[in-house]
């Protein structure tokens, strides 16, 4: 069994549907998988969509036990909502999907060092869990020096990261979107695990 910490270069990289197409992709190989978003700010679109592309007809709530519903940062929404949450209840409730499917993949909220609360970011959370990282990278100009951040911080925490799937959010392709990959791969040694490109449907496990 293996599980995978999914985040993103940003707010719009395209980390559920990307998630969505690699729940799917196992489980055309016969794998039991389940989506887990433990943090949504806003509509639960998101945790919806996961909960569909998850094996076992998972419930929402099993997929995202903290829910907010002001569309912020989870730390700035806990404040404005005057609520708060303990990350050792939601590790737990990681560890009861890790228990019942073969690959569970942990979807973040923004990106890599988004605020949970005054004490720490997703990154601290996904380094409590010490699972791989796949980087969802939105293919545009500007996403070199993301994903370059992002990877390094991910490595700097001793953490592995498993790769990057560069995700073309828009159809229209640039000379930025074409050679990002070529770049990416001179400067970091992690591999590009895939490239979606806009409207994709479906894809094979990549790892």
């Amino acid at each position: 069994m293996s599980h995978y910490f999914i985040t993103g270069t940003d707010t719009d990289a395209g980390k559920t549907y990307v998630t969505c197409l690699l729940l799917e992709a196992l489980k055309r190989a016969g794998k039991r998988a389940a989506g887990f978003k433990p943090f949504v700010c806003g509509q639960r679109d998101d945790a919806i969509h996961l909960a569909n592309a998850s094996s076992d007809g998972l419930t929402v709530e099993e997929v995202n036990p903290v829910w907010f519903k002001v569309p912020a940062a989870p730390y700035a929404a806990a404040l404005m909502e005057n609520r708060r949450f303990e990350l050792n209840e939601v590790i737990a409730s990681f560890h009861v999907l890790a228990q019942r499917h073969d690959h569970v993949l942990i979807e973040g909220a923004g990106g890599w060092e988004v605020p949970l609360n005054e004490f720490a970011t997703m990154a601290d959370f996904a380094q409590r869990l010490v699972l791989p990282v796949i980087v969802v990278v939105n293919n545009k100009l500007g996403c070199l020096n993301h994903t370059i951040l992002t990877v390094r911080n991910i490595q700097a925490r001793g953490l592995t990261c498993a790769g990057i799937i560069l995700n073309y959010v828009h159809d229209e392709r640039d000379a930025a979107s074409i050679s990002n990959r070529m770049v990416l791969e001179h400067f970091l040694d992690v591999p590009v695990l895939a490239e979606i490109m806009h409207g994709e449907t479906e894809i094979e496990w990549p790892l």
